[in-house]
């Protein structure tokens, strides 16, 4: 009598199998917990620039708008233009006089656009911003922050 020691290929073979179905359900769990990690954070950074703008607003009078110091106040917010909000420069490159956000964000992730900063007569403003999935009872897509909200 033969004493056989190991595992046959079939056994081989099924384990391969089950740890690939494991790792792809992973992987497919990982990247949903990534969607949903990065859209939350646009919403807390569109968030964070409305409270910004609000202070602004309560010192000026009005929401940053026409062109200050040479730079367009509408644009891509966080780029290399629109890097700070101060109450000279209004978003700009650099600070000048009380500051009220000192590094504007920009969007954490390529797939969801940019942050697209309006303001035509200070009035009034709106942050255009893209959601990859339903978030915070948002739903996923365009969505367009004004002094009124999040819509």
């Amino acid at each position: 009598m033969t004493n056989r020691k190991g595992f046959t290929l079939v056994e081989l073979l099924v384990v391969i199998a089950i740890i690939a179905i494991l790792s792809t359900l992973a992987v497919v769990a990982l990247n949903s917990a990534r969607q949903k990690s990065r859209d939350a954070k646009r919403v807390s950074d569109i968030k964070q620039v409305q409270t910004a703008l609000e202070l602004y607003f309560g010192d000026q009078n009005l929401y940053p708008t026409g062109t200050i110091v040479g730079v367009a106040q509408n644009g891509t917010l966080g780029d290399a233009n629109h890097v700070t909000l101060s109450s000279t420069n209004g978003f700009n490159a650099t600070a000048a006089g009380t500051t009220y956000m000192g590094k504007v964000p920009s969007n954490p992730s390529p797939n969801g656009g940019n942050y697209t900063y309006a303001s035509t007569d200070g009035s009034t403003y709106s942050i255009t911003f893209v959601l990859e999935g339903n978030t915070g009872g948002l739903s996923s897509g365009t969505r367009t922050a004004s002094p009124s909200g999040i819509q």
